[in-house]
């Protein structure tokens, strides 16, 4: 999601208080924002519901980007988290929903797309690293999700770039383990 340098301006300026900067921002973002959501999330209105949520969060916390990294790199962390957190809520919402039927399993190959079925498998491998190592789905999520590069993700995370280079490493083995089963990959 690199974003020129006007949008940058405006990010800026919305920053230190200026509400038309953020309206601007925002109508800009949009496009940007669902295209990066349906990268993570498999059906569009899941995109879209998170793609809204990240738009009220930037809305909201847009006091709290500094300026010193690009905002560009701050969106990257706000729309992945927005999209995770839209996820879990999905699927807790599903088991709820499910929980006087049968019980909640994997997506059925018949009626999901390979793409959509792998990407919730990926999501949920995310979820069960995020649950036991977080400072490794941090990582991961700037690096392979937000497509930062490992000079980014040090700096975002505050940490040493051989740290960072060595959590993505750690985040990507145990995603294979946790996907290992489902697509016959061994670790």
């Amino acid at each position: 999601m690199a974003l020129d340098e006007t949008t940058e301006e405006l990010a800026r300026a919305a920053a230190r208080g200026d509400h038309r900067a953020l309206g601007e921002l925002l109508k800009r973002i949009e496009p940007d924002v669902l295209r990066h959501c349906g990268r993570i999330l498999p059906y569009r209105q899941d995109a879209e519901e998170a793609s809204q949520d990240t738009l009220l969060a930037v809305a909201r916390n847009i006091g709290r980007f500094e300026g010193r990294a690009r905002f560009s790199t701050w969106l990257h962390i706000v729309t992945a988290n927005c999209a995770r957190t839209t996820y879990r809520s999905l699927k807790r919402r599903a088991a709820e929903q499910s929980s006087d039927e049968l019980p909640l399993q994997k997506p059925d190959v018949a009626r999901v797309s390979v793409i959509a079925g792998s990407r919730l498998d990926l999501l949920d491998a995310m979820e069960a690293l995020e649950a036991s190592k977080p400072e490794l789905a941090q990582a991961l999520v700037l690096r392979d999700i937000c497509q930062l590069d490992y000079n980014e993700v040090a700096e975002q995370l505050g940490i040493p770039l051989g740290t960072a280079k060595s959590r993505i490493h750690q985040a990507r083995k145990y995603v294979q383990g946790a996907l290992g089963d489902a697509y016959g990959l061994r670790s």
